[in-house]
C-alpha cells in the first residue's frame, strides 16, 4: 500500500537520496518516491507507519507532516494499537481492584505491593497456560534465554506461578524479588531489541490466545515490576 507525507527541510538531491536510503534501510519502508520541490513523499509499505516512527530514524532538521487522507490513516492507526491494547489495560484495572481488595481493612504499602505482584503473576500465568504448546516459540521471538534455551519458554508459566504464590504467600521474599528481576531483565533486554528494530511481533506476556502487539506498554509493564522488584528487595536488606 501507499502512504504519503510531507518531508521539509530536504535542501538539494543529496538529501533525497539521504532520507530515502535512511527509510529504506528501516525494513518497513519497501519504496520511496521524493518531490524535492514539494516536499511530497509516497512510500511504499506493508502497513501503515506512524510518524513517530520515521521521526525515530530521520535526522531532527527535517519536518514530517500528514495530509488529511494520512491524518485519517494515522488516527486509525493509533485507534487499532490502543484496541489491540485494551485487555492489557482492563487485566492492570482488574489487578489493581483486586490489590485494594484484598487490603480493605487496613492500606500497608508493602502487603499492597507484595499482592500486586503476586496476582501479577498468577493472572499472566494464567493466560499463557491457555495455549502452553504454542507460548514457547512466541516468546523465544523476543526473549534472549528463550531463544537459545527451549525449555525456559515451556517452564516459563511454572515459573510466573510459582513466583506469584510466593509473593501472596510471603514465602522465600527474598528468592522471589532476586528471580523476579532476573527473568524480566533478560526479558526487558529482548523486548528493547524488539522495539529499537521495529520488529512486527506479539508479545506473549498474555500468552497466545491474545494478539498483543509487542509495543512500549509491554516495556513499561516490565519496568514497573522490575521497579517495585528492587524498591521491595532494598527494604529486605535493611
Amino acid at each position: 500500500m501507499k502512504q504519503n507525507i510531507t518531508i521539509l527541510g530536504m535542501t538539494c538531491e543529496g538529501c533525497v537520496s539521504s532520507v530515502s536510503k535512511i527509510l529504506m534501510d528501516g525494513g518497513s519502508v519497501k519504496g520511496v518516491q521524493i518531490d524535492l520541490k514539494t516536499g511530497n513523499a509516497a512510500l511504499e509499505v506493508e502497513n501503515p507507519i506512524s510518524l513517530d516512527q520515521l521521526r525515530s530514524v530521520l535526522p531532527p532538521k527535517y519536518t514530517l507532516s500528514l495530509d488529511r487522507e494520512n491524518d485519517l490513516l494515522q488516527a486509525k492507526v493509533e485507534s487499532s494499537k490502543i484496541k489491540q491494547l485494551f485487555p492489557l489495560f482492563l487485566i492492570f484495572a482488574y489487578l489493581l481492584a483486586g490489590t485494594f481488595l484484598l487490603q480493605k481493612n487496613s492500606f500497608q504499602r508493602n502487603d499492597f505491593m507484595y499482592n500486586f505482584m503476586g496476582l501479577f503473576f498468577v493472572v499472566f500465568s494464567f493466560f499463557k497456560f491457555l495455549d502452553f504448546k504454542g507460548f514457547p516459540e512466541a516468546f523465544s521471538m523476543y526473549d534472549p534465554l528463550a531463544k537459545r534455551i527451549r525449555w525456559y519458554g515451556t517452564l516459563y508459566p511454572f515459573i510466573e506461578t510459582i513466583l506469584g504464590l510466593m509473593f501472596l504467600l510471603r514465602w522465600g521474599l527474598d528468592w522471589a524479588l532476586v528471580i523476579t528481576l532476573v527473568i524480566l531483565s533478560t526479558t526487558t533486554v529482548g523486548v528493547i531489541n524488539s522495539l529499537f528494530n521495529k520488529n512486527k511481533i506479539n508479545c506473549a506476556c498474555l500468552g497466545t490466545a491474545l494478539k498483543l502487539p509487542m509495543t512500549e506498554a509491554t516495556l513499561i509493564e516490565n519496568t514497573i515490576m522490575m521497579v517495585m522488584a528492587v524498591a521491595m528487595l532494598f527494604q529486605q536488606l535493611s
